[in-house]
């Protein structure tokens, strides 16, 4: 007898097959979604965070900043005593918001995209008052020579 394949295990070569296939497809697909991860990541930057995430970045950078100030004008005395001063403050805001960030990280998102909403409201509204402000009334009035807010005067 040759080497044929009993049905059932016919069937689980089948199975094996479909099952390689399918995870080289998920492969292709999780290697193809990286790349363009990566691509999109060196042709624009680091994808911005959540709002959260944002707020503590800005806290870091405003903290740094602040640290390395030295000021001039109060001389090189004073100029220790005010930076520890500043670092003080400094340490006390942090310590303020930290503890809000954490507990409600959803609540930046939903006042960012508020705030958004809020944006593009207010400039609909004041690109329909510029609109109103620049339009000219084109038709003639009755008696005058041609277009315009004013009156006519009979000086008569």
């Amino acid at each position: 007898m040759s080497e044929e394949l009993r049905p059932s295990e016919a069937d689980e070569a089948v199975d094996e097959v479909r099952a390689t296939d399918a995870d080289a497809w998920a492969t292709a697909c999780a290697e193809d979604l990286a790349a363009e991860k990566a691509r999109r990541r060196a042709e624009h930057g680091q994808p911005p965070g959540s709002a959260a995430e944002e707020l503590r970045r800005l806290v870091d950078a405003v903290t740094d900043k602040l640290s390395s100030i030295q000021s001039p004008l109060l001389g090189a005395v004073a100029g220790p005593a005010a930076q520890q001063v500043v670092q003080q403050v400094v340490q006390q805001a942090k310590a303020a918001v930290e503890p809000v960030i954490e507990r409600n990280p959803d609540v930046f998102d939903h006042l960012a995209a508020a705030g958004s909403e809020l944006l593009a409201a207010y400039r609909s509204a004041v690109q329909a008052q510029e609109q109103r402000w620049t339009q000219r009334d084109t038709k003639p009035e009755e008696g005058g020579e041609g277009p315009g807010p004013g009156e006519r005067i009979d000086l008569d």
